[in-house]
């Protein structure tokens, strides 16, 4: 069994290590392990919960009721984890042939099954996360799957550009991550969105330079305070500038 530190987690599912800590201690809705040296310890099923409390608290639903809302439902939970850890482990299987062809079936059959939001969050991000951790893992095999996702992704954003949306950039800022911005743009065009991304992640996204024109930007992780400034600046402008957590 993988584990993960508090920072790990944080990082992975983009938000505030000081949040996940009151959501153990104050709301009692996680329960992490201990290292020997007392330090916390996520397992998969932890981020799984976390993405779940996520998910509730973006639909509306106050912290403080979150974990009536988890403990309603614990074999659903139990099934929806068992049902994501089999698609992983089937990615995971393909992978180890590295045969393009194979792995481009795949993705293009769980495209087509999985809703995105499901599929990025519950499937192709622990993969690529497992594959990163594992100091055994060849590089080609990370190469291989990154450079899949982003050819299936660039032909699903070409889709959504012929559906009724708002045209928008997605800009990577501060971030190394260019598979999970493209991951994340076609996140954006199942919501009323037609992205157009920005290949190379920018230090900064000067939106003065796109005069006009809607710009979502995305960090991989929760904004720092000198980011956050920087957004309310430019947003004060007058620009259209707004931050996707994923």
């Amino acid at each position: 069994m993988t584990l993960y530190s508090i920072g790990e987690v944080a990082e992975r599912c983009a938000i505030n290590p000081v949040t996940l800590r009151a959501w153990q201690r104050r709301y009692g809705l996680l329960k992490p392990q201990r290292s020997e040296g007392g330090h916390r310890q996520f397992d998969d099923e932890d981020i799984q919960r976390i993405e779940e409390i996520k998910r509730l608290i973006k639909s509306g639903v106050s912290v403080g009721k979150v974990k009536a809302l988890l403990e309603e439902k614990p074999s659903l939970a139990t099934q929806s984890h068992n049902d994501w850890q089999s698609q992983q482990e089937e990615v995971m299987g393909v992978l180890r042939f590295v045969q393009p062809a194979k792995l481009r079936a795949k993705i293009a059959s769980l495209g087509r099954e999985i809703p995105v939001d499901t599929l990025i969050d519950h499937v192709f991000l622990p993969v690529r996360q497992c594959l990163s951790l594992d100091r055994y893992t060849s590089r080609a095999m990370i190469s291989l799957l990154d450079g899949l996702l982003i050819d299936y992704v660039v032909q699903r954003l070409a889709d959504a550009r012929n559906n009724e949306g708002k045209d928008t950039l997605m800009i990577g800022w501060e971030t190394d991550d260019r598979t999970r911005l493209w991951l994340e743009a076609w996140r954006l065009s199942q919501h009323g969105w037609r992205p157009d991304v920005l290949a190379d992640p920018l230090d900064s996204p000067r939106p003065e330079l796109f005069p006009g024109q809607h710009v979502f930007v995305w960090t991989g992780k929760a904004l720092t305070l000198r980011q956050q400034e920087q957004l309310e600046h430019w947003q004060k402008q007058g620009f259209a500038i707004k931050f996707h957590a994923g």
